[in-house]
């Protein structure tokens, strides 16, 4: 037996206990072994750490988790009992040996994942093999219904539910505020899950945070989309495919991401989509840097979306640039709802319409296009998105000079007389993280100068907007490094646009991780 001690601490993504040297030794135990917690019929595999100076003899140190899942007190003693490995370690070693995984190997990884049973060392492990030896398609369709088979489902009764999802990388993504209420103003049932930001100045959920509630139950979402026909949610509240934010934060420090489309996927088939569009920007500036590329992507998407079940189709779009003026979650949300005024940029506009015209396609209705164009131009689609805004407990009436943004400013102006011949996404994407997005809902871009645009010498490029001095001007230093948007006379007379090595700028690979 052995006296617990608390923590008053969470340990993370996995239990853990502490103990002793000494204690180690009584037991037959090594630091990293797992061991089975056991109070009365309650027991828990947690891995041991050591700790000399905290945790004495024949104590145990439980964390706050821990102690959450056993319903421990501080003094109470518990039995400890070693176990085995995971069966998924050995398919762990199958996988790092290049040998392919099937589906009741892929589907224990994932439990025991899920179930805080492989330490990082190991998941990192798991992940780095898939990144080295790559992932079957096989392999890829055993993970998504593993990931979607362990954790939480919407379900509707409708049979035609729709989504949309895009794979990322560009600033500006805002158009999921208009695809939602112009395709649910269709009468279609469109119940849109979104991420938070990881490496980009804002994600979708971060945006309409800004506007009305984002964290709801499984059974609140199914009253939302029954009554509204959609919703604009964040996914991480609902136990939807929970082992992909468990890969996440073993993929995100080592930049890569080779679960990808098993991540998108899962998702998408635990809301109950049958019909999906994916959304591939394609340029420099983006994931995705070239036509064939993006082809071969969504081949991948479509044979994926097959085997489950689900209708696929790809729209390849342009990703060289922004999309709209704005970036950062206010600015953004601002900007969306002015467009669904009628008052928007034109590439907001064009790239929400085309994308619901191939849902409405999948749909089966007649002229697509000019359907999603004129639920935009008519004002449903303001309306349904007020409705929806409503019933997530945001007020319907907003305008959008009631959306906060950040009061500390500065303007970049130009230093040439020319034209924009190219934004650097990477470069919009650093300055409005180091201004504070999206953690600082205020704080992001906006663009007064899009490509192609005539430029004179002062004339102000894009305004930046601050919650606080500091990150103001830590963003502003940052700049002095950067040319975010290239101005120059004529691209047929100045040929070079840059020299490599520079003296001014710094170069590396971008890794853009949004799922």
């Amino acid at each position: 037996m052995l006296k617990v001690k608390l923590l008053s601490m969470d340990a993370g993504s996995l239990y853990i206990v502490v103990l002793n040297s000494n204690t180690l030794k009584k037991n037959a135990l090594h630091s990293m072994d797992r061991i089975d917690v056991i109070k009365g019929k309650k027991r828990l595999t947690c891995i041991i750490n050591v700790g000399e100076k905290i945790i004495g003899d024949d104590e145990i140190g439980v964390y706050e988790d821990v102690a959450e899942k056993l319903n421990l007190k501080d003094g109470d003693f518990v039995e400890i009992e070693q176990q085995l490995q995971p069966r998924s370690i050995a398919y762990i070693k199958k996988k790092i040996r290049g040998e392919p995984l099937d589906y009741p190997e892929m589907l224990e990884i994932v439990k025991d994942a899920i179930n805080r049973n492989l330490t990082h060392e190991e998941l990192a492990s798991f992940v780095t093999a898939l990144e080295i030896n790559g992932m079957s398609l096989n392999e890829a369709e055993y993970m998504t219904m593993s990931m979607v088979r362990t954790g939480n489902t919407l379900k509707l009764k409708d049979k035609m539910v729709f989504d949309k999802h895009s794979i990322g990388g560009i600033p500006g993504k805002k158009e999921t505020l208009l695809i939602v209420p112009i395709v649910a103003a269709a009468g279609l049932k469109i119940p849109k899950t979104s991420s938070r930001a990881i490496s980009s100045p804002a994600g979708t959920a971060d945006i309409v945070e800004t506007i009305a509630n984002v964290e709801f139950s499984i059974n609140e979402i199914k009253r939302i989309v029954n009554k509204t026909n959609g919703c604009m949610v964040w996914g991480g509240a609902l136990d939807l495919a929970p082992a992909d934010d468990i890969f996440v934060e073993i993929e995100y420090p080592l930049r890569i991401d080779p679960l990808f489309l098993s991540s998108v996927m899962s998702k998408k088939k635990a809301v109950g989509s049958n019909h999906v569009v994916i959304d591939i920007p394609t340029g420099r500036g983006a994931k995705i840097k070239n036509f064939l590329e993006a082809q071969k992507l969504a081949k991948k998407f479509i044979e994926i979306g097959k085997r489950l079940g689900m209708e696929v189709r790809c729209a390849i779009t342009h990703g060289e640039e922004p999309i709209g003026r704005a970036i950062g979650p206010a600015l953004e949300a601002r900007e969306a709802l002015r467009t669904l005024m009628g008052r928007g940029p034109d590439s907001l506009k064009e790239k929400a319409i085309g994308l619901a015209s191939v849902i409405f396609d999948m749909a089966g209705k007649k002229n697509p296009k000019e359907l999603a164009k004129n639920i935009l131009k008519s004002g449903k689609a303001e309306r349904k998105f007020r409705q929806i805004i409503g019933e997530q407990g945001g007020n319907p009436k907003i305008k959008p000079g009631d959306i906060f943004i950040g009061d500390k400013t500065f303007d970049i102006k130009s230093k040439f007389t020319g034209k924009v011949l190219w934004i650097r996404n990477d470069q919009i994407i650093k300055i409005a993280r180091m201004l504070g997005s999206p953690k600082d809902k205020g704080a992001g871009i906006y663009l007064h100068k899009l490509r192609g645009d005539i430029v004179k010498r002062g004339d102000v490029l894009m305004k930046l907007h601050a919650e606080n001095e500091k990150r103001l001007t830590r963003a502003i230093e940052l700049l002095e490094n950067m040319e975010p948007l290239i101005v120059r006379k004529n691209i047929s007379r100045e040929m070079i646009i840059d020299v490599i090595p520079s003296k001014t700028h710094t170069y590396k690979r971008e890794f853009y991780f949004e799922r």
